[in-house]
């Protein structure tokens, strides 16, 4: 039996469709999921620099013709590995840990 073959929305590469991410807009309620769902489809690449274009042009919104939620690209920067060009990283301060004669919490400082 021939692969079925599919093309990356993202550098438009070609490739059988088990090399891909899949993204389903679900008919009829309309919901995105991953992988699985009968319903509107639109595959791409598991690499950085393909969900990072599809992110910032809004690809996979086009292609599904539906809005995507953050969620959805959260998740596939997880499943890559990498932490999402978006998210910022946590401007909290590390507090020292208290030591045995200070009692009271330490509060980071505000300025």
């Amino acid at each position: 039996m021939l692969p079925n073959f599919r093309r990356c929305i993202s550098c438009r590469k070609v490739a059988s469709k088990e090399a891909f991410w899949r993204i389903v807009r679900v008919y009829p309620s309309g919901q995105l999921q991953l992988d699985l769902g009968m319903g509107r489809s639109a595959y791409l690449c598991p690499e950085q620099e393909c969900l990072k274009a599809a992110q910032k042009k809004n690809r996979l919104g086009k292609a599904l013709r539906a809005r995507v939620p953050q969620e959805i690209y959260q998740t596939l920067w997880e499943r890559l590995g990498a932490v999402s060009p978006g998210s910022a990283k946590s401007t909290t301060q590390e507090t020292p840990a208290a030591g045995p004669g200070d009692l009271s919490p330490k509060q980071p400082d505000c300025r």
